[in-house]
């Protein structure tokens, strides 16, 4: 039966390859990081189009109109024909626009909605929330973490390059990404001390360290690691250049990635490879149910404030931006079937 429902998602997926995609984007880095995991999953030759709604129509977002002066559906407008063939929205205020799609489009434009942005399930042909969120319903899909660009195919591409500084690391190699505060997790002296004292600890087990925060690193929290970790056996990312962060993904023995962050915590999980969660203070129950939910499927462990010894584990890797798209391509191609169209076709006109 797993065969037959294997073959099945790959004929679908085979079908949906260079077909027509809009990703309706609201220019928020991790959301176009989901719904380009999600398209390139399924092989779409999809363009984006930005939305940038103001005023009150900003403030209606997601559940008001799309603003009048938009003209949508007009030649004046980006959102016009030739109709996509798939459409994905992520954040509230490009939810109208896909809304504007469904109702325009038609059944020509299978409508995808990720996150939950608390509208009624006709706004979208088919929602993906992660297994921590509430929302359930016959056109919603769940996975355990986010989709994103890291594809078992990606990171094997990574793999046959070694960077010669990440080369000369000792191994076992752990990467380490920096998280910030949000309106769940502050990030204290005393949790931020525990974290460097992971680390000072890891290296005198003989470890490497590749770091790098994020966009969302107070520059005093990135100051403090390192800081802390000066002299270590480390690679450090200060935002010149390009972000090591893939070969990192690619290279690391072992994680540790940030509470506050569900992609962070969910890319390492592609791997297979332990990862260590450093949890600042605060949470909530959203976080705690895909932190459990991780910590059954057995790809994390708490972060020690000391390392006593070195420890590997291993589990099946989490690929949800496939899993995604071999439902989305499955609930696509059932629809083209009962409606009496051909399955076969792709590549329509870009818009």
């Amino acid at each position: 039966m797993a065969r037959l429902v294997a073959t099945a998602g790959l004929d679908a997926l085979a079908a949906v390859a260079g077909r027509s995609g809009w990703i309706i984007s609201d220019g928020r880095a991790g959301n176009d990081v989901q719904s380009r995991g999600v398209f390139d999953a399924l092989g779409l030759d999809y363009v984006v189009k930005p939305v940038t709604p103001h005023g009150i129509w900003k403030v209606l977002a997601p559940w008001g109109p799309v603003d009048p002066a938009e003209r949508f559906g007009t030649s004046a407008s980006p959102f016009r024909t030739p109709w996509p063939e798939f459409a994905v929205a992520i954040g509230r205020t490009t939810i109208p626009y896909v809304r504007k799609l469904k109702a325009f489009a038609g059944l020509s434009t299978y409508t995808i909605i990720l996150l939950d942005p608390k509208v009624s399930a006709t706004a979208a042909d088919l929602f993906w929330v992660p297994e921590h969120d509430r929302r359930r319903g016959p056109n919603v899909i769940t996975t355990l973490t986010a989709p994103h660009g890291f594809t078992a195919r990606r990171i094997a591409e990574l793999r046959t390059v070694m960077p010669p500084a990440i080369a000369a690391l000792p191994r076992p190699r752990f990467a380490v990404a920096l998280g910030g505060p949000n309106g769940d997790y502050r990030y204290t002296p005393g949790t931020v001390a525990h974290l460097a004292s992971a680390l000072q600890s890891l290296a005198a087990l003989g470890a490497g360290l590749m770091i790098t925060p994020s966009r969302r690193t107070p520059p005093p929290v990135a100051a403090f690691v390192k800081d802390a970790t000066e002299g270590l056996a480390r690679l450090w990312w200060d935002g010149e250049g390009d972000n090591p962060y893939p070969s990192f993904l690619a290279h690391a023995d072992a994680f540790i990635a940030p509470a506050d962050s569900v992609n962070m915590t969910g890319e390492p999980c592609a791997t297979g490879k332990p990862i260590y969660v450093f949890k600042p203070e605060g949470g909530s129950r959203k976080f705690a149910r895909f932190h459990d939910a991780l910590h059954r499927h057995g790809a994390t462990r708490p972060l020690p404030a000391r390392f006593e010894r070195l420890e590997t584990w291993d589990y099946p890797p989490i690929t949800s931006a496939e899993a995604i798209a071999t439902e989305i391509a499955g609930r696509w191609l059932k629809r083209r079937q009962m409606l009496g169209a051909p399955a076969q076709g792709g590549s329509a006109s870009r818009g």
